[in-house]
C-alpha cells in the first residue's frame, strides 16, 4: 500500500484516529503499537465500530478485503499521508513555535481569523511528530486557513515538523529557558526553535516579528516577507491596556481586553491581531474575538471561587513563563498565596533554576508560598514543601487557604490542578 493508493480512500473518510476507543463509523484507524501492546489486534474491533479502514505494521493481520492494509511503519506512513494531504492545499498555513504561550497565541489567532475565515487548528496540545500529522489530516475542504502548533524539546525537531506542515506563515512566540536539558541550555532553545526561521527563510514565506524582541529581530534582520508589530514603526502597533486582573490591547483609539491575566499575554494578543490586520479582518471583529475567548485549558485561567480569585497556569513552567506570572500575579489586589510546582526537564540546571524561583518568590513578598515537587523541596525546607501533588491535598483537606488570590503555576507532571477542589 503506496500513499498514492490510500489517498481516494483517506478522503472519503470522516477523520483519522490512532485511539480505537474513539472510532467512529467511516473513520480510518492507525493501529500504534508500543513495546507490550499489539494495536494491530484491535482491527476487528474497529471495523465492527464502522471504521473504513485500519492500518497495522503486523503483515499477518492485513486482510485487504477489509480494508487492513499493512504498511512497514504506521507513523511514517501517518506522516507521508500527512505531507501529501498538505501539499494538496491551496491555503495558508500558520505555524507557531516558543518556549511560552504556544497553545494560548495559537487558540486567539484561531479565534481572531474565524471571524472571517474557516479555520482548522491544533486541538489541545497535539503538536508533536503524531499531533501535527494528525491535524493536518483533519484539514477538510470547507478550511481556508490552518493554524498548526508545533512543540518540541531536542535540536531538528521544528525543522522535522515543518516538512510536514510546511507553513506559509511562522510565529515564534519567544525564547526561554524551557527543556534545557534536550537542547543544550538557552543557546541551544534558540536554535531549535529558529529551526522555524530556517524553513520559512528557504522557502520564500511570510515571518511574524515581535519587534520588542530583540532575537526575533537579529534572526529575521533584512529578511522578507514579514509581518512585524511592536514598535511605534512597526507595520502593526499596540498599547497594552488592562482592566482589572486582566490584560488588553489598545489600538488607533478603541482597546479589547480579554479574559487572560499577565502582561505577558499581550504579545500574544498582538500577534493575533496582527495576523487578523493583515488577513484583512477589521478591528471591530477582533475586539470581538479577543473579549469573547474563553480560556479553558489551565493556561492564565482566572476561576472565581468560593469569593477568592485562582489563577490556574499549571499546563506547564519553566523559569521563564514562572518568573512573569509571579511579577503578574503580585500586582494583584488584596491578600497573594502561590502554590508553585517543579519546572520539569531542566537538567543540569534544575537545583539552580528552582532556587532562584524561590528566592525571587520570597522578595516579592507573597502572604505564603506553598511548593510542590521534588526539585523545590531539595531548596525550600519549609513545612509548606509538598513531595507531590497528593501530599499537598492531604494538606488543603484540613488547612484553608485564607487568601484572597491563589496562583497554581506548574509543569504538567505536577498536575496541581488536582488540588483545587480541596483550595
Amino acid at each position: 500500500m503506496n500513499i498514492e493508493q490510500f489517498y481516494p480512500l483517506f478522503l472519503q473518510a470522516n477523520q483519522v484516529t490512532i485511539d480505537s476507543r474513539k472510532v467512529e463509523k467511516n473513520d480510518i484507524f492507525f493501529a500504534f503499537s508500543g513495546e507490550n501492546f499489539n494495536a494491530a489486534t484491535l482491527a476487528g474491533e474497529a471495523l465492527e465500530k464502522g471504521a473504513l479502514a485500519v492500518i497495522v505494521e503486523q503483515k499477518n493481520f492485513e486482510d485487504k478485503a477489509k480494508n487492513i492494509f499493512y504498511v512497514p511503519s504506521t507513523l511514517e506512513f501517518l506522516q507521508e499521508l500527512a505531507i501529501h494531504h498538505r501539499r494538496q492545499q491551496q491555503i495558508p498555513v500558520i505555524g507557531l513555535t516558543g518556549s511560552n504561550g504556544k497553545t494560548t497565541t495559537k487558540e486567539i489567532i484561531h479565534a481572531v481569523l474565524s471571524e472571517k475565515f474557516s479555520v482548522q487548528y491544533t486541538l489541545g496540545n497535539l503538536n508533536n511528530h503524531i499531533g501535527v500529522p494528525l491535524t493536518l489530516l483533519s484539514i477538510k475542504p470547507e478550511h481556508e486557513m490552518a493554524v498548526i502548533e508545533m512543540g518540541a524539546n531536542h535540536q531538528k525537531e521544528i525543522e522535522f515538523l515543518c516538512s510536514i506542515a510546511q507553513p506559509n506563515f511562522g510565529y515564534i512566540t519567544n525564547f526561554g529557558k524551557a527543556h534545557l536539558e534536550g537542547f543544550g541550555g538557552f543557546k541551544g532553545v534558540i536554535k531549535g526553535k529558529s529551526e522555524l526561521y530556517g524553513y520559512l527563510k528557504n522557502n520564500g514565506q511570510t515571518i511574524i516579528v515581535n519587534e520588542n524582541d530583540p532575537v526575533q529581530v537579529e534572526k529575521t534582520e533584512g529578511y522578507t516577507p514579514k509581518i512585524t508589530f511592536g514598535k511605534k514603526d512597526s507595520e502593526y502597533y499596540f498599547e497594552l491596556f488592562s482592566e482589572g486582573n486582566f490584560v488588553g490591547l489598545f489600538y488607533e483609539g478603541d482597546s479589547a481586553v480579554s479574559k487572560l491575566t499577565g502582561d505577558y499575554n499581550f504579545t500574544n494578543l498582538c500577534a493575533a491581531a496582527s495576523l487578523g490586520l493583515h488577513f484583512g479582518i477589521g478591528f471591530g471583529k477582533i475586539k470581538d474575538a479577543i473579549e469573547n475567548y474563553m480560556p479553558t485549558n489551565m493556561r492564565s485561567q482566572i476561576v472565581k471561587k468560593e469569593g477568592r480569585t485562582l489563577v490556574l497556569d499549571t499546563y506547564n513552567a519553566n523559569p521563564s513563563s514562572m518568573q512573569a506570572s509571579l511579577h503578574n500575579f503580585i500586582t494583584f489586589e488584596g491578600s497573594k498565596t502561590i502554590i508553585i510546582g517543579d519546572m520539569l526537564e531542566l537538567g543540569d540546571e534544575s537545583e539552580k533554576e528552582h532556587a532562584a524561583i524561590l528566592k525571587l518568590a520570597e522578595e516579592l513578598g507573597f502572604d505564603q508560598i506553598i511548593t510542590v515537587g521534588k526539585n523545590f523541596r531539595n531548596v525550600h525546607s519549609s513545612p509548606l514543601s509538598f513531595e507531590n501533588t497528593a501530599a499537598l491535598t492531604e494538606y488543603l483537606k484540613v488547612n484553608k487557604i485564607k487568601s484572597e488570590n491563589i496562583l497554581l503555576k506548574g509543569s504538567r507532571g505536577i498536575a496541581l490542578e488536582k488540588s483545587v477542589n480541596f483550595i
